[in-house]
């Protein structure tokens, strides 16, 4: 099992993070041709679940899969969007977003002065614990993908 990439976005649809770790094909367009891509997509999907649920989702939508990958979804409060790609013997990862948004971003990004909020995470302490924190999940492998 593995994980491929990883996208945060704010409420806008502005790519603020992207992290790649085992991914074996690129999208052949510009990265940010890819990010709004993957946000339009994104939106797309939660849009369609949220009408057509024939119950009152309480957490909306959260994976995604193909027969190729699957997509991880966690959104916040506030309009944060974090997508991890993964391949497909990877379970439901909704709390391991949750835990990058609450113990990385909020601590590394929110309550950092030197971040501005809504621009692209230029953080290195950040980046780097969130690259220790992924290949650190029981599910990542780099000799898989």
């Amino acid at each position: 099992m593995t994980v491929h990439n990883l996208y945060i976005f704010d409420r806008n649809g502005t790519c603020l993070h992207y992290g790649e770790w085992n991914r074996k094909k690129q999208a052949g367009i510009s990265k940010d041709e890819e990010f709004k891509l993957m946000y339009g997509m994104s939106f797309s999907i939660r849009s369609f679940v949220s009408k057509m649920s024939p119950l009152d989702m309480k957490d909306g939508f959260m994976t995604f899969q193909t027969s190729r990958y699957k997509l991880h979804y966690y959104e916040t409060p506030t309009g944060l969007k974090i997508i991890m790609n993964t391949d497909l013997g990877v379970p439901n990862s909704r709390d391991i977003l949750h835990q990058i948004y609450s113990t990385l971003y909020v601590e590394y990004i929110v309550k950092n002065p030197l971040c501005a909020l809504g621009d692209t995470l230029q953080s290195e302490l950040f980046n780097s614990r969130l690259d220790s924190f992924v290949r650190a999940l029981p599910f990542f492998s780099a000799r898989a993908a």
